[in-house]
């Protein structure tokens, strides 16, 4: 169980902004935290593994506390069991894949860690190649494999597949599931995308400046009211075109390019790139922007 009572100010170019959470995580929940950009998301990520201070706080994780500003005590970042994957990658570029994981260890032994956590990404092949020499895919198993050779309590992900093809971004999505149930793992990820957060989210938390202002699981933060519809999907508007007296909306679902028949009201909302969902209404689909 992770206890969590958070205040930090954030400063933003609209000027401060207070991060005041408060919530609880059970062991093996994989929780997705969404919202605006600059909501504090990332900083609560950074706040859990300690890389920043809160101006007061309290954190409990498993029985043992983290963080008591009341008591005035803060466990160090090296202390606190956490694997850690960010957007960039964050490899060592003079070190191979073997040894970019093995450096996790801290220098302690424990090589058949760094071996297992190999053979669950896949990294075998792999091992003693350097950054340079690998794609985004490659790059991103082996900051995941990095991440959880310590067996953390928690893991954490920013963003970790947003650079990536929605091919490869899918690929990746299912070797994190694999970890998150293979080893059990307490798993917290900040994430946009609509469809990766419903594929891989047990609970979902919405920020918005600071506040959380919704959580429970995807289908109910995000369409509650739509739950009734006999299919939902959700995607990505390519294009939105008009065609004599009606007009087509490109949707890609997946790999997989949808046309769907608009009305004037609904089409006019829509720009490229606009995340939305598909559901049905009386045999008819019905767009809803996201």
């Amino acid at each position: 169980m992770i206890s969590l009572e958070l205040y930090k100010i954030l400063k933003t170019s609209e000027g401060d902004l207070p991060l005041d959470i408060s919530f609880q995580i059970n062991d093996g929940e994989f929780i997705t935290i969404e919202g605006h950009s600059g909501a504090g998301k990332t900083t609560v990520l950074r706040l859990i593994a300690g890389l920043v201070k809160p101006e007061r706080g309290r954190l409990v994780v498993n029985g043992m506390e983290w963080l008591d500003t009341g008591k005035n005590f803060y466990l160090p970042p090296q202390k606190r069991n956490v694997g850690f994957v960010f957007q960039e990658y964050s490899l060592f570029p003079n070190m191979t894949v073997y040894e970019n994981i093995r450096y996790a260890l801290n220098g302690k032994s424990g090589l058949s860690q760094v071996e297992e956590a190999m053979e669950i990404m896949e990294l075998e092949q792999l091992k003693d190649r350097y950054p340079l020499n690998l794609s985004g895919g490659q790059k991103q198993r082996a900051a995941l494999a990095r991440a959880i050779v310590r067996k953390p309590e928690i893991l954490l992900l920013d963003e970790p597949l947003s650079a990536l093809d929605s091919e490869m971004r899918t690929r990746l999505q299912d070797y994190i599931l694999k970890v998150h149930r293979l080893l059990k793992l307490t798993t917290i990820m900040v994430s946009h995308d609509i469809s990766e957060i419903f594929k891989m989210s047990d609970r979902v938390i919405r920020l918005d400046k600071g506040k959380i202002i919704n959580e429970g699981a995807a289908q109910e933060v995000f369409h509650k009211k739509y739950i009734s519809g006999k299919f939902k999907f959700t995607g990505d508007v390519l294009d939105v075109e008009k065609d004599d007296v009606v007009f087509i909306v490109s949707v890609l679902i997946g790999n997989n390019i949808v046309k769907v028949i608009a009305s004037r009201e609904e089409a006019e909302e829509l720009r490229t790139g606009d995340k939305v969902m598909i559901v049905s209404k009386a045999f008819n689909p019905l767009i809803i922007k996201i």
